[in-house]
């Protein structure tokens, strides 16, 4: 944009220029007595003054409303942004200006920077932009500037057309099959007592077949019983419910940005949830000191979590001390650095055995990646856990949630 200073501060160089000429030949042609002249120079002076009364105007005029479609995308999903705008005629150019951040993925072949020169008929336009964001979060799209000039490019006005928009960035989410061991909930659960009800009951729990169910857990005998495919729940149902705890302390954590060790947890976390909740288990999703992302409930819908786990924020605490975790229900623990006694830490936190995921966070920074002892730290939190009754599966940097989940179900 060109300086801009005083009482013109609407000029351009050129404006102020012109004016500057225009007054300093009105003043010459008074000194001279050349009336032609004087008429010149008034010209030239009142030129810009115009120019700048137009531009103020058509700056008043023009109304812009932004529309993200769509308002709410996992990670790496285009979004297109349109910018309509509505008033009148233009009598000069209108640049627009929207700001989004690098997180959000403008483009750099196409960055939102625009010129309109005219409306349409009905006093409208419409310009897009794509994006295309490259990390999880709330992110803010805009506010968008405009800048109003003359036909000649002697004044101009900015001033902010439209206000920010709010653009939800969920992690990313995989497909994943099977259970792990439920191992947690203990005889005195709710699944326990119902699988051994009554005299005579069953001992096998069973439901209709959903997509991604094994087929090896087919109960043909109720198969053939109601002419539909039935599969067999777990051995030990987690009709208790299932507690997700995601580790996201910043001290636990290594890397930048989308190839962090956190990125990796939270889409993890993001993947088991929406797993564990298409199968109907009840579910609490909670931080390393308790605080709880989402409702419970087995038939609540995913995208209240997957929103609170868009907008996570890396914790400043330094431990994993906390509340005691529910009675009642199996336990699934994602899991950052873990420094000496915060093992022992989680364990005071739960009686019994649950499932652990750690990370090797060494893995995701380049500058302790091959430091002695690293994933010694790993192994042997991992051997603690496994000694109090735990299933643990190791993950890496070079790990998919596919493998990690695929792991922790078959009990590697």
């Amino acid at each position: 944009m060109s300086e801009r200073s005083g009482r013109f501060s609407g000029l351009t160089t050129r404006g102020r220029c012109l004016l500057a000429g225009g007054l300093a030949t009105g003043a010459s042609a008074i000194a001279l007595d050349e009336r032609d002249l004087l008429r010149i120079g008034a010209f030239v002076a009142l030129l810009p003054v115009l120019a700048l009364l137009l531009a103020a105007r058509a700056r008043r005029r023009i109304h812009v409303e932004r529309e993200l479609t769509p308002a709410r995308v996992p990670v790496g999903a285009a979004i297109t942004v349109g910018l309509h705008l509505h008033g009148g005629p233009l009598l000069g150019a209108l640049r627009l200006t929207d700001t989004a951040p690098d997180a959000a993925g403008p483009q750099s072949a196409a960055p939102p920077r625009f010129t309109v020169h005219r409306l349409s008929g009905r006093g409208s336009a419409t310009v897009t932009y794509p994006l295309r964001p490259v990390l999880r979060g709330v992110h803010r799209v805009g506010p968008l500037s405009g800048t109003a000039t003359d036909p000649l490019g002697l004044a101009e006005f900015e001033r902010e057309l439209a206000p920010a928009d709010r653009l939800v960035v969920l992690p990313r989410v995989v497909a994943l099959q099977g259970l792990p061991p439920a191992i947690g909930a203990g005889e005195g659960t709710p699944g326990s007592a119902l699988a051994h009800q009554g005299q005579g009951a069953s001992d096998v729990l069973i439901r209709p077949y959903r997509q991604g169910d094994e087929l090896r857990r087919v109960h043909w005998r109720s198969t053939a019983r109601h002419d539909e495919l039935m599969v067999r729940l777990e051995e030990r149902p987690w009709r208790g419910g299932m507690t997700v705890l995601l580790d996201r302390r910043d001290v636990a954590h290594r890397g930048r940005g989308a190839d962090s060790s956190l990125e990796f947890a939270v889409s993890l976390t993001a993947s088991i949830c929406t797993h564990l909740l298409a199968r109907g288990e009840p579910l609490d999703l909670l931080t390393e000191d308790g605080v709880q992302l989402s409702g419970r409930g087995s038939g609540i819908s995913p995208e209240p979590l997957l929103d609170a786990l868009a907008a996570l924020r890396p914790s400043a605490r330094p431990d994993l001390a906390g509340p005691e975790l529910r009675s009642g229900t199996d336990v699934l623990a994602v899991l950052g650095a873990l420094e000496p006694g915060e093992v022992e830490t989680l364990l005071g936190r739960r009686t019994g055995g649950g499932n652990a995921v750690l990370l090797d966070t060494s893995t995701w920074d380049p500058s302790v990646r091959d430091r002695a002892g690293s994933g010694g730290t790993v192994a042997a939190n991992a051997a603690t856990l496994r000694g109090a009754g735990w299933h643990v599966t190791i993950a890496s940097a070079g790990s998919s949630p596919e493998r990690v989940w695929s792991d922790l179900v078959s009990g590697l």
